[in-house]
């Protein structure tokens, strides 16, 4: 099965340092197959062929106790098989781009706020650019003209932000072809 791992709140301002040849090699140490990072936010593919009755969460737990004896950080995993990205993917309007004239984000879900209630929570206004909920991620798009009034940057103190790791969709979209080619091979 081919996954990804995304790592939440690594390299970001200085913080959390994590160089992604060492953590291929962390991923590769702990039995996983075809690693391949992209770019240096802390979004991994791989291949796993052991049966696991919670893959996802056991993978998890695997990859954050490796990197916490790797490197001393205790970052959180959030793991997602080629099937739960499809769907994110698939929900994604084409139109929406990351770019000098919108921001369009996925913010992916842990399962304790994965459920549509969870708009509800969002400090986002949401008749200010489009937020959408699939299994798995809220898709939210904004023109860049209007991003300081959608709410957006109250979300990093919101209770629910702690919950969820942030890709833009340009990031997302290429993860899904990374996993595509890795489930090719």
């Amino acid at each position: 099965m081919i996954y990804v791992a995304l790592l939440r709140g690594i390299n970001v301002g200085g913080n959390n340092k994590i160089n992604m040849k060492q953590l291929k090699e962390t991923f590769e140490q702990v039995g996983l197959l075809d690693v391949v990072t992209y770019i240096n936010s802390g979004n991994i593919i791989f291949a796993d062929h052991q049966e696991r009755v919670s893959a996802n969460e056991e993978l998890a737990q695997i990859l954050e106790q490796a990197i916490a004896v790797d490197f001393g950080l205790q970052i959180k995993v959030m793991v997602r098989n080629l099937d739960e990205v499809r769907t994110v993917v698939q929900a994604l309007p084409e139109e929406w781009t990351n770019d000098a004239t919108a921001k369009s984000d996925v913010m992916f879900l842990w399962d304790e706020v994965n459920d549509v209630s969870v708009l509800d929570k969002l400090p986002i206004k949401p008749e200010i650019g489009t937020l959408l909920y699939v299994p798995g991620a809220i898709l939210y798009s904004v023109s860049k003209e209007l991003v300081t009034k959608s709410g957006m940057s109250k979300l990093i103190g919101s209770k629910v932000y702690k919950y969820m790791t942030v890709r833009n969709v340009n990031t997302t979209r290429q993860i899904y072809k990374l996993m595509q080619a890795a489930a090719e091979r």
